[in-house]
C-alpha cells in the first residue's frame, strides 16, 4: 500500500492524541467502551458512525476531486463560486452559494532534501514519513529518522522493535508528553482546562514560564535524554509519546543533533559524529499546506504570499464573505471540536448572521494574534494558537460560549465542572444556536466515561478525586491571586 497523490496519508499504527472526551464531536460522544486514546481504524469507525446518525451520506460525493475553484462573473452581487470536479475521469461543473476549504494541513510533504549536502549521494534509502507504513522492511537495518515530532517519534520507536538501531535526529529539540497523566488520567483532561488558560494569562511571564517548564520535566529530566528544546519556554506543540523515554533508556533509541551532511554510506552530525552504514533515512519533517484548486490563490494568500485569514477561517479581503477555511490551524485542542466550531461560526458569516468588522479592522486583528503567537511559539506565522482562548473567541462571537456567573447561579455543578474540568466540546453546545439538550449530561458523565474504558477489572474505589480537586482549586485560588498582584 502506496500514499497517494494529494491525499492524507498514515501509517498503520496511528494512534489518537487526544482522548475522546475531548476529541468527539459536541452533540456526539464516543461510545463508552471506546478505548479512551484509540487506533485510527476506532476513530474511523465513529466517523461513520456519527455520519450515519445525522444522515449525512446522502450530501457526500464518495471518490470526486475538486479540481477548480473560482469566483463567478458576478462574484462581488451574488459571491457564487464555480466549482469544477472530476470522478471517474468525467468533469462536472456545479455552481455554489458558498465553499469550506477542509482539506487539513497533512497533505502536502515537507521534504527539504537541498538542505541535506551530499543527500544525493548516499547509496542507501530516504524517503518522507508519509510514505512510511509499517516496520517489516526495516528488520535488521540501521535507520535514521530526521525529525523530532509525532510522526518521527512514533516511528523511531516502532522501528526500534525490528531495526538493528535507530538514530533520531533533532534540530531544535522539543518536549516529550505521555498521554497518561497525573493519577493515570487522559492528559488533556487535565490541562486543557479554562482555569489552567486563566492562570497562564494571568500570571507574571516569569511565573508561568518557570511553571510550564517545570510542569513539563516531572515526567523526566529532558537535557539528561538530549531532547530539551532550544527555547525551552515556547509553547509549541510538545510531542505525544508514552515509549521514547524507555526507547531512549535502553539504547533501541539514539538521540543525535541535526545532519550536517550525507556520505555515501554514513550521516555526518553537527557536533561532529559519524554513524557509519546507515540504511534508511526517513525523512519526518513535517508538511506545507497548498491549495492547487484554487484558480486564484492570492484569495486565501492575500499578504507577503502567506495564507492570511480572519478569525483563521475568512480570506478578509473578498467582495462577498463566502468562503471560509477549516482546520487550518493546530493547538492543544483536538481538530474535530475546533472544526466544528470554525463551522458554525463560517455558517453564521455565510448566511448574514454574524456581522463582520470592516477589512482594516480584520486586519488588525490578524496583526495582533501574529504579535501574540510570536511571543508564546517564536514564530508569527504558525498555526499554533491557544484552544480554549480561540474557542471561547469564536463561541462568544456566535453565542455559544457558556455565561458563568448566570452559571454559578443557577447550576453551581455544572459550573465547576465547566470551568475548573475539563474544556470538553460539550461546552459549546450549553447555550445559543446549535444547542444540545444532552449537552449538560455529558459534562456532569465524562468521567464516568473515561473511567469505564479503563477499569475493565472494577476494584472498590476508596475515594472520590475530582470533587476535592475542585475544592482545592477554589481555596487556592485567593493565593494566586496575592501572588499575581505582589508580582505587579
Amino acid at each position: 500500500e502506496c500514499a497517494e497523490e494529494g491525499r492524507a496519508s498514515i501509517y498503520r499504527s496511528v494512534f489518537t492524541n487526544s482522548c475522546k472526551e475531548m476529541m468527539c464531536f459536541p452533540d456526539f460522544p464516543f461510545p463508552d467502551d471506546f478505548p479512551n486514546y484509540m487506533h485510527n481504524s476506532k476513530l474511523q469507525e465513529y466517523i461513520r458512525m456519527y455520519a450515519k446518525h445525522f444522515a449525512l451520506l446522502r450530501y457526500i460525493k464518495f471518490k470526486t476531486m475538486v479540481s477548480s475553484i473560482k469566483k463567478r462573473p458576478d462574484f462581488p452581487v451574488t459571491g457564487q463560486w464555480d466549482v469544477i470536479t472530476k470522478r471517474n475521469g468525467k468533469e462536472e461543473s456545479a455552481v455554489f452559494d458558498a465553499v469550506m476549504v477542509c482539506s487539513g494541513h497533512h497533505v502536502h510533504p515537507n521534504f527539504p532534501v537541498d538542505c541535506f549536502p551530499g543527500l544525493k549521494k548516499f547509496k542507501g534509502s530516504y524517503f518522507h514519513s508519509r510514505e512510511y507504513k509499517e516496520p517489516e522492511k526495516f528488520k535488521g537495518k540501521r535507520v535514521l529518522v530526521i525529525g523530532l515530532g509525532n510522526s518521527g517519534s512514533d516511528i523511531a520507536v516502532e522501528l526500534s522493535h525490528t531495526a538493528s538501531q535507530v538514530y533520531l535526529s533533532s534540530r531544535s529539540g522539543s518536549w516529550v508528553m505521555s498521554r497518561v497523566w497525573d493519577k493515570g488520567y487522559p492528559w488533556d483532561m487535565l490541562t486543557v482546562t479554562r482555569f489552567e488558560t486563566f492562570l497562564r494569562n494571568t500570571l507574571p511571564t516569569s511565573v508561568s514560564d518557570w511553571l510550564y517548564v517545570r510542569r513539563m520535566n516531572t515526567w523526566f529530566k529532558h537535557e539528561n535524554y538530549g531532547l530539551m528544546p532550544l527555547n525551552r519556554t515556547s509553547r509549541k506543540e510538545p510531542v505525544f509519546n508514552d515509549d521514547l523515554p524507555s526507547c531512549i533508556t535502553r539504547g533501541t533509541v539514539v538521540v543525535k543533533p541535526n545532519v550536517k551532511e550525507f556520505t555515501e554510506t554514513s550521516a555526518i552530525f553537527q557536533d561532529g559524529t559519524v554513524q557509519e552504514n546507515v540504511d534508511f533515512v526517513i525523512f519526518a519533517t513535517g508538511y506545507s499546506y497548498s491549495y492547487p484548486f484554487m484558480e486564484d490563490n492570492a484569495i486565501l494568500k492575500c499578504r507577503d504570499n502567506e495564507v492570511t485569514l480572519y478569525k483563521g477561517i475568512l480570506p478578509p479581503r473578498l467582495e462577498k464573505p463566502t468562503m471560509a477555511v477549516i482546520g487550518l490551524v493546530q493547538s492543544l485542542g483536538a481538530i474535530i471540536p475546533t472544526s466544528d466550531l470554525q463551522a458554525r461560526w463560517a455558517i453564521r458569516v455565510f448566511k448574514g448572521l454574524y456581522k463582520l468588522p470592516p477589512v482594516n479592522d480584520m486586519m488588525e486583528d490578524i496583526d495582533e494574534k501574529m504579535g501574540k503567537k510570536l511571543k508564546w511559539y517564536g514564530q508569527s506565522n504558525t498555526l499554533q494558537t491557544d484552544y480554549v482562548s480561540y474557542m471561547d473567541e469564536l463561541a462568544s462571537a456566535i453565542g455559544v460560549k457558556p455565561n458563568f456567573p448566570l452559571l454559578f447561579l443557577t447550576d453551581p455543578r455544572l459550573a465547576l465542572e465547566v470551568y475548573f474540568g475539563p474544556c470538553s466540546p460539550y461546552q459549546f453546545r450549553l447555550t445559543g444556536p446549535g444547542k444540545w439538550d444532552g449537552a449538560r449530561n455529558a459534562i456532569l458523565t465524562q468521567w464516568d466515561r473515561t473511567l469505564k474504558a479503563t477499569r475493565t477489572r472494577v476494584v472498590h474505589d476508596s475515594q472520590k478525586h475530582f470533587p476535592f480537586l475542585n475544592l482545592f482549586k477554589i481555596l487556592v485560588f485567593p493565593l494566586l491571586l496575592a501572588v499575581f498582584l505582589m508580582f505587579n
